[in-house]
């Protein structure tokens, strides 16, 4: 890991996010580490961020917060944003290591379950985070999508871009399906079960009913946002 804070609080970052995150996310989910390692860049603030993202490696971040390339085998941080960015972006490289076929939305909505994270009995939790207010509107004015629909979209549709007005909204529904799962002790289930019958069911649409033991996803949708809508973040 590389920084341009102090040395100890690089060190101290290495220690109690990174270490911590990749220890407790191997535990759970990914067997294989990434290949070949990736470095992981953390820049003080936002001119930082920007300025060594383009003399490095001639990228214009198009997120305030870090993002992985794959490309470059590099993470790339504004750290001042805080360390639920790089326990989400963490996820990404061993995600394509060990599930490379692995759908958007469950990409991003692992990803993004860490974003606001701790331990339980020395397991990843992740808790409800910023996200959940602008879902729990969605869900007031009936703008959910179905969750087939939803694991059903292809990569570039969900992403969108920030011109999208539905980017976020799938990054939080994304992120409260795969909380639920959490809660339900059925998240872990989940990703070994998807990630064994992804060639049949490259959605994950299959594996989510039987997981859950849920034959309608309509009615299961509904609990979900009575879920949701039940969920309280404090700032």
């Amino acid at each position: 890991m590389l920084g341009d804070e102090s040395a100890d609080t690089v060190r101290q970052r290495a220690t109690n996010t990174v270490k911590w995150a990749v220890d407790r996310l191997k535990r759970e989910y990914f067997k294989s580490d990434p290949s070949p390692i990736v470095d992981i860049w953390l820049f003080k603030d936002k001119a930082s961020y920007e300025k060594w993202a383009r003399e490095l490696f001639n990228d214009t971040p198009t997120t305030p917060f870090g993002y992985y390339s794959p490309r470059h085998n590099a993470l790339l941080m504004n750290i001042s944003t805080g360390g639920g960015t790089l326990v989400h972006e963490i996820v990404h490289p061993f995600m394509q290591a060990n599930f490379p076929s692995c759908p958007a939305w469950f990409n991003e909505g692992l990803a993004s379950l860490y974003e606001q994270s701790g331990s339980k009995d020395g397991r990843i939790v992740g808790y409800p985070n910023w996200r959940l207010p602008a879902l729990q509107e969605a869900i007031r004015t009936g703008r959910t999508l179905s969750f087939e629909k939803m694991l059903a979209l292809p990569d570039d549709e969900f992403y969108g871009g920030s011109n999208n007005k539905n980017y976020s909204q799938h990054y939080a529904q994304a992120r409260y399906l795969c909380y639920y799962l959490q809660e339900q002790g059925l998240l872990v289930k989940y990703y070994h079960a998807f990630v064994a019958g992804a060639k049949e069911d490259p959605t994950g649409v299959k594996t989510l009913k039987q997981v859950l033991g849920e034959s309608d996803l309509g009615a299961f949708r509904r609990k979900w946002e009575n879920f949701v809508s039940g969920l309280r973040w404090e700032q």
